[in-house]
């Protein structure tokens, strides 16, 4: 007589997943076999473009996507979802996310950003899910904005300089305090910036391979843009969420940086990108002081070195591969919308 042996499906969910870390998340636990359940803000018109190849995926194994109706800024909704879907991993990658437009929507910035992660940490203890949920808290390395040294790591002082790096800063306490308070299994990735081709349209680096191809086929004669000089440490958004997930499996709870240890300045992404395409820059930048923020950021580099060691991951992508792939990507957007619009002329 055969043995009969039960495999347990791990269940995630991932709030902000329509975005593109939560997209890159899914795909990724999905192809772990993960149960995968994503929390949706309910709307007017659908937002799950990022999202909605993975039903079609032939490398997935009957996929199990589930999407919730949900917002960070409702209690009662996130009780009610835990103590429904009782599940082991939570990643919280939801967030009004743009560093700009924190500065014109501040209090609902911190709102969503800031006390949302007290909505889902109260959730996580009122559905007495405290010894069975891992959670993962997206911070983020606005948090060090004013940096006080270089590289930064994860013993070095924040001094934000936005609404959202201050919501962020606040959020990342929060969970460290609630580990300790309550010995919750969560961690926070200090994620420096990380890009790709589902990267928004309206973040800079996106806005400049999205316009810098529109622009090798005619389609947009200029692109601006606002501080040029400051300086970011870029890596690829798809090797990132993986360190997400290492960072859950652990046998101890912590924080970690997320980054590839080299700088590059906004002016080195835009000469990359229209080199790549054999364009020259400087005839299709123009300033605009609309695009600056009432304060910057000048500086970002991280120094991975505590995750190499303690989990054995460091970037593969590195700049100029990242550029390629975005490039690559809206190159095609383009093309296609250049085909549309000669059919329709």
């Amino acid at each position: 007589m055969g043995i009969c042996t039960i495999v347990y499906m791990k269940k995630a969910l991932i709030t902000g997943i329509t975005g593109q870390d939560g997209s890159y998340l899914a795909e990724l636990l999905l192809g772990k076999g993960y149960e995968v359940h994503g929390v949706i803000r309910r709307s007017s018109t659908f937002n799950t473009s990022r999202i909605d190849h993975l039903y079609q995926d032939p490398h997935i194994n009957g996929v199990k996507l589930f999407l919730h109706y949900g917002d960070l800024a409702d209690s009662v909704q996130m009780v009610k979802l835990l103590y429904e879907l009782q599940p082991d991993e939570i990643y919280n990658l939801g967030a009004q996310s743009h560093v700009r437009v924190s500065f014109d929507v501040p209090e609902y910035t911190g709102d969503v950003v800031g006390v949302g992660v007290v909505r889902i940490l109260e959730a996580i203890r009122e559905a007495k899910l405290v010894k069975k949920v891992r959670y993962y808290q997206a911070s983020s390395s606005e948090m060090f904005g004013k940096v006080q040294e270089v590289p930064q790591t994860e013993n070095t002082p924040f001094w934000p300089r936005s609404p959202y790096g201050c919501a962020k800063m606040y959020a990342h306490w929060l969970t460290v305090n609630y580990r300790e308070s309550y010995n919750m299994f969560a961690c926070s990735g200090i994620l420096f910036n990380h890009e790709s081709p589902r990267r928004g349209e309206t973040f800079v680096t996106r806005k400049i391979t999205r316009a810098a191809t529109r622009i090798k086929l005619g389609l947009q004669d200029k692109l601006y843009l606002g501080n040029l000089d400051a300086k970011r440490d870029w890596g690829y958004a798809k090797e990132y969420v993986e360190m997400m997930w290492l960072m859950l499996q652990q046998d101890q709870p912590d924080d970690y940086v997320i980054a590839t240890n080299e700088t590059h300045s906004v002016k080195d992404f835009v000469r990359e990108t229209f080199s790549q395409l054999d364009l020259d820059w400087e005839k299709y930048v123009e300033y605009d002081d609309r695009y600056e923020r009432p304060s910057e950021v000048d500086l970002l580099i991280g120094d991975p070195k505590k995750a190499k060691k303690q989990l054995g991951w460091e970037p593969k992508v590195k700049f100029k591969e990242l550029v390629a792939i975005m490039v690559a990507a809206d190159l095609k957007l383009a093309d296609r919308e250049a085909r549309i619009k000669s059919v329709l002329l």
